[in-house]
Order: structure tokens, then C-alpha cells, then sequence
């Protein structure tokens, strides 16, 4: 037995099934750096080599893998990779090196806690959208991915966290969102033999990714109604008790369920399970396929979600601030254009153009110019997407400054410059076009 006692073993349904998963796996991201000896030996014994390891930052990688699928995905430059549970970004980062600045490494995990970890690590990186993202995904459910715009989909120990309907519709999703010829290259856990009730009903094995393992007929029944051809499963032979070696506690919290399960002391978890990679494709069509610009459905998705509440002015508050002279002369209003491309068609008249697409990178130099600038007043087509996204980027922004930092504050002008040129067509002295 272990260490805990009263472990509960009593089935969760699928949604608390996930919560679980997502609760603990945010609590261990909370903690990444705490156990880096221990994440280290893990890392090595699935493979990655000290080279990999040294190349990424330690936060990145924390004991949770099964494999190093990137070692054998033969990423080429170009490519565009859709990681299954990227954690704390470690796969995402090395299939990144492997496919350059030309290529796209795309990781969606179900944990807030983890996404904003990876894009923390992504930044110590120098790596930023769209050729590194991190989106906050549940990866049971639709992935917000173009169809047939990938080339490669990695996972390292995820699936298997799935409920068995969710690890049926996420690899139905995989097929859908593979280019066809693209290929399906996972690390997982697989039940050698159908596992024991006591086992499998286990929400502490589960986390843990031993009681969420379903059979290799049953894994290749699911890919085979995906529509994947040429399945292989490899058994990599690895010693699963790695994952518990070299603990002094597995009790670490009512939030932490990532101790040792505590089963039975003839449970042999090698006996029952194994670590495999497992290999599949997409079969080719015979009509060219032309991916998108980008494999996100939605760009803003790869940049955190907007907290702060924000003020809206109408088109005439707007006039009478760029109207005041002494304002002006001040630099104590700004209006920002984050229209990417069509500025040219009419802005408002002194107005600078800051484009959506790169704004949150963007933000410490943004916050460096305007920071003492009262109202930074931003607007799109019609002010109900690019423009208040960006205006509560820089708000939030804003709200993680010191007090005394800045004197700025974001507004919104409501109706975007579709309102502004309904408002002011014949007036030059606010409406402005480029040459």
C-alpha cells in the first residue's frame, strides 16, 4: 500500500474525470522547478538526451512524460506540428527547433495553469506566435484547428488521460486536422491486458496516467474509425516506476492527486501497462490541398484571455479630446489603429497604427511610449474584436505595474472607425486617408 490512506476508488464520471486531470496538472504546474531532480530522471529514462534537456528551459519538462516523440516524428524544416497536451512546452520547443522559423509548433493543453507556464518558458526562449503557441484547449472536445493544416501530430502521455469518449473524438479531431499523407506520432500508456476494476476506477491512477490506459486493440479500433491507416504500436520496454522513485512524500495536497496510487502490493504497474509509441497516418488524397496562412483557427487564442473591464467612448468624447490643443501638445491622448491592413481606408486623423496580430508582443515598448499618456483609446472596423482585445491587453498590462508606474489608462472607442466615418465623413481635420 502507500503512503495515503482512504484513497478514494470510486469511478468519476467524465467530467470530473477531466476536472481532476486539469486540477492536478494545474497544481504541479503552480510548482514546476520544485522537484527538478526528480523531473530530470524521468525526462532521461523516456529518452530525451542531456543535450534536449539543456537546450530547453527546466520548467519546461516535470517528470509527466512517457517518451520523446520528437526524436522520432522526422520533423523537417517547414513543418507544422500540433502538440496533444503540451504541458509545460518542452515537445513544443524541440519540435520548434526542428522545423525553423519557417515552421509552426502549436501545443493546446486543457490547464490555464499550464498554457501560461509554456508561454512563460516560450518567452525565455525568444519564441512567440504564430511560430511557437500555446492555447488553452479541452483537448476532449473540438480542436480550434483549420482542417487539413497540419503535417505532424505529437502527444507524450496525454490520450491516455482522456475518457474513452474524449480519446475517440480528440483523434477523430487529429484525422481532421492532418494535412493528408500527415502522420500521428504519440508516446502513451497501454493496458498490456484489460485492467481490474480497483485499478481502473482509480481517479489517483488516472492523474497518475496508469488507470486511464485502454488495450492496444482497443487504441487501434479507435484510430481505425478515425480513419488513420498504417497503425504501429512500439513497446519501448520502460520501468513505469520511474515516475515514483526518488519521492520522500506522495501526499502533497487535497489538490495534488500525483502521489503513488495506492494499490495493492502485488500490483505490478509493468505487468499491466507499458510505455509505447504508436505511429499513424493520414492516407493521401489525389487533389493538392492548399493550407491556410495559419494553422489557429483564431489567432487570439494564442495570447491570454482579457481580465480587465473596459470604458467605451463615443466617437464625439473622442473628437473633443484629439479637437483639445492642450491635450495634443501633452501627449495626454492617443488613439490606436490595430487594423493590420486597412488603415489606408480611412483612420482617424493623427492616430497611430499598432496591428492586433503582434500587439501583446509588443506591449512593454507600447507601454514604455505611452505610459504617461491618460487615455489610450483604441479602435478596429467596429471596436468588437481586435480593438477592445488589445485595449484590455494593455490594461491588464497596466493593472501588473506598480502604482506610480504610469498614468495611463485604455478606453475603447465605441463603433470602431466604421462610426467614425458615418460621424465625420467630410470633416478632414478628424478623418484621415493615406496617400
Amino acid at each position: 500500500m502507500s503512503c495515503c490512506s482512504g484513497q478514494n476508488t470510486t469511478a468519476l464520471s467524465d467530467s470530473d474525470a477531466v476536472k481532476a486531470v486539469n486540477d492536478a496538472y494545474s497544481a504541479r504546474a503552480l510548482r514546476s522547478g520544485e522537484d527538478a531532480q526528480h523531473s530530470k530522471a524521468v525526462a532521461a529514462a523516456f529518452g530525451f538526451t542531456a543535450e534536449e534537456l539543456s537546450s530547453v528551459p527546466a520548467e519546461s519538462y516535470m517528470g509527466l512524460s512517457c517518451g520523446n516523440p520528437t526524436a522520432f516524428a522526422k520533423l523537417k524544416e517547414g513543418e507544422r506540428v500540433l502538440d496533444l497536451g503540451s504541458g509545460g512546452g518542452i515537445d513544443v520547443f524541440l519540435a520548434a527547433s526542428k522545423v525553423g522559423q519557417t515552421g509552426q509548433a502549436i501545443g493546446l493543453d486543457g490547464s490555464a495553469e499550464m498554457v501560461a507556464l509554456a508561454r512563460g518558458n516560450a518567452a525565455k526562449q525568444g519564441l512567440k506566435p504564430p511560430h511557437v503557441a500555446f492555447v488553452q484547449v479541452a483537448l476532449e472536445k473540438d480542436l480550434p484547428i483549420e482542417s487539413n493544416s497540419i503535417d505532424c501530430i505529437i502527444s507524450n502521455c496525454v490520450i491516455n488521460l482522456l475518457p474513452l469518449a474524449g480519446k475517440a473524438n480528440a483523434l477523430k479531431e487529429a484525422f481532421r486536422v492532418l494535412k493528408p499523407g500527415g502522420r500521428l506520432v504519440l508516446d502513451d500508456i497501454i493496458a498490456r491486458k484489460p485492467l481490474p476494476p480497483h485499478i481502473k476506477d482509480d481517479p489517483v491512477g488516472n492523474v497518475n496516467c496508469i488507470s486511464g490506459a485502454i488495450t492496444g486493440g482497443e487504441y487501434e479500433a479507435i484510430l481505425d474509425d478515425a480513419g488513420f491507416k498504417d497503425t504501429l504500436f512500439v513497446d519501448r520496454k520502460s520501468d513505469l516506476n520511474v515516475y515514483w522513485q526518488d519521492r520522500s512524500s506522495c501526499c502533497q495536497g487535497t489538490t495534488d492527486l500525483m502521489g503513488r496510487p495506492e494499490w495493492p502490493q502485488d500490483f505490478d504497474v509493468n505487468e499491466w501497462t507499458g510505455s509505447y509509441e504508436i505511429y499513424a497516418v493520414k492516407p493521401a488524397s489525389g487533389e493538392p490541398v492548399t493550407a491556410p496562412p495559419t494553422s489557429l483557427l483564431r489567432w487570439w487564442d494564442a495570447y491570454p484571455t482579457v481580465k480587465a473591464s473596459l470604458p467605451f467612448l463615443t466617437a464625439e468624447e473622442v473628437a473633443t479630446l484629439v479637437r483639445d490643443p492642450v491635450l495634443k501638445s501633452n501627449d495626454k491622448v492617443a488613439v490606436i489603429d490595430v487594423r493590420r491592413n486597412d488603415h489606408a481606408g480611412g483612420h482617424v486623423r493623427g492616430s497611430e497604427q499598432w496591428p492586433a496580430q503582434t500587439f501583446y508582443d509588443d506591449l512593454p515598448g507600447f507601454f514604455e511610449r505611452h505610459k504617461d499618456t491618460e487615455k489610450v483609446i483604441f479602435y478596429c472596423q467596429s471596436s468588437n474584436g481586435r480593438g477592445p482585445r488589445s485595449a484590455g491587453w494593455y490594461q491588464d498590462y497596466l493593472d501588473s505595474k506598480p502604482q506610480g508606474e504610469h498614468t495611463s489608462k485604455a478606453y475603447v472607442l465605441a463603433g470602431g472607425i466604421k462610426g467614425w466615418k458615418a460621424k465625420f465623413t467630410d470633416d478632414s481635420g478628424l478623418l484621415e486617408y493615406d496617400p
